[in-house]
């Protein structure tokens, strides 16, 4: 069927609405709400290839801190963050030596042992001399940390919209992290399910005429849910992690992440929405992550 983009894509066909109130019922008789399947990758993919630029400390008000690192990759422009918990991981391309850098340089982008408040010297020598000594003394936990793979969400993280439950998952995944003092989110940049902003606003709309999350992707010509996890295994394998507990409800993403073959899920734990008050839109949107998205992911009475 023809989508409907704006006034200069209407299709001037007899069977097409002429009214706002047709076009509802149109849209109601013609879109299918197919399962949510996430498409296979290509067996050509490329090989993705990412390096860390920059590790930074972040202190929270909470009173914890992480540590923010920011990569580049071979297949899009998107600046991909890991946000990590733990002094014991740590970036492998981050780590490595960069051309004619100089101490100072690998200070500046975060790749020192220690806190700089530790290392700070106007002697460059005695500041190599320390970090190798810092280095030789660290080591990396063999204990599988939790781990969660979260897609950006402009809508729910940062103008709290109580259509889906992303910026709360966000949050609890930082909470548990916290308290354990250990842990990784790796923070990819796919908003919407991979359809970008602008089109999940325009899928908000159509969702207001009476389409699911998943209707709405696919009325505007796009998979019900676009993300892939190729970047995030590499992120992964570049913080050194084969091991993890992976906090999501959502079966496909471990499957995608456990057919690189490098990083294992040894563990699941749910994602339990926090929120107690029935909501109508968010109540509407985990209805549909359960029944044809196949989360896991048991279901208040109401719904």
């Amino acid at each position: 069927m023809n989508v409907v983009h704006d006034g200069a894509n209407v299709p001037k066909t007899s069977e097409h609405p002429n009214t706002f109130s047709d076009y509802v019922k149109f849209l109601k008789n013609q879109v299918h709400s197919p399962s949510a399947i996430t498409p296979s990758l290509p067996s050509t993919q490329a090989k993705v290839r990412i390096q860390c630029q920059v590790r930074a400390r972040i202190p929270t008000n909470e009173g914890g801190e992480m540590f923010l690192y920011l990569y580049k990759n071979n297949l899009d422009t998107k600046e991909h963050l890991a946000i990590v918990y733990g002094d014991d991981i740590r970036s492998k391309s981050l780590d490595q030596a960069w051309e004619n850098e100089t101490i100072m340089n690998r200070i500046v982008r975060g790749a020192f042992y220690g806190r700089l408040e530790e290392v700070v010297t106007d002697e460059f020598a005695y500041l190599e001399k320390q970090q190798a000594e810092a280095k030789k003394i660290w080591s990396a936990s063999t204990e599988p940390p939790l781990v969660r793979i979260h897609s950006e969400c402009f809508t729910g993280e940062t103008v709290h919209s109580a259509r889906c439950d992303c910026g709360e998952q966000l949050d609890e995944a930082m909470r548990l992290m916290q308290v354990a003092g250990r842990g990784v989110i790796v923070y990819l940049r796919q908003e919407g399910r991979g359809i970008g902003l602008l089109e999940k606003l325009k899928a908000y709309n159509l969702q207001d005429l009476g389409h699911d999350t998943v209707a709405a992707n696919v009325l505007l010509n796009h998979p019900a849910d676009g993300r892939t996890y190729g970047i995030a295994n590499a992120i992964l394998e570049d913080l050194q992690l084969k091991k993890v507990r992976l906090l999501t409800n959502n079966p496909d993403k471990i499957q995608q992440l456990e057919s690189f073959g490098s990083v294992n899920v040894v563990e699941r734990r749910g994602m339990v929405p926090q929120s107690c008050s029935p909501k109508k839109e968010l109540d509407r949107y985990l209805a549909v992550k359960v029944k044809k998205m196949g989360h896991i992911l048991d279901l208040p009475d109401r719904l």
